[in-house]
């Protein structure tokens, strides 16, 4: 099974456990929500771009 990054589940698991490791248990909901933050604003970026191709 995949899912959107194309890494398994075993891979996903040993990403975030290193990143619990590195940043620690409190900060991963911090940089969780930026990471959030950053494509939803590459998607309302690319939104608007192909609606000017469009016209």
């Amino acid at each position: 099974m995949n899912n959107l990054l194309f890494i398994s589940f075993e891979e996903s698991f040993f990403i975030i456990f290193i990143a619990i490791i590195i940043f620690g248990p409190k900060k991963i909901p911090e940089i969780a929500r930026g990471l959030g933050e950053g494509i939803r604003f590459l998607k309302k970026a690319k939104k608007k771009i192909e609606d000017e191709i469009k016209w």
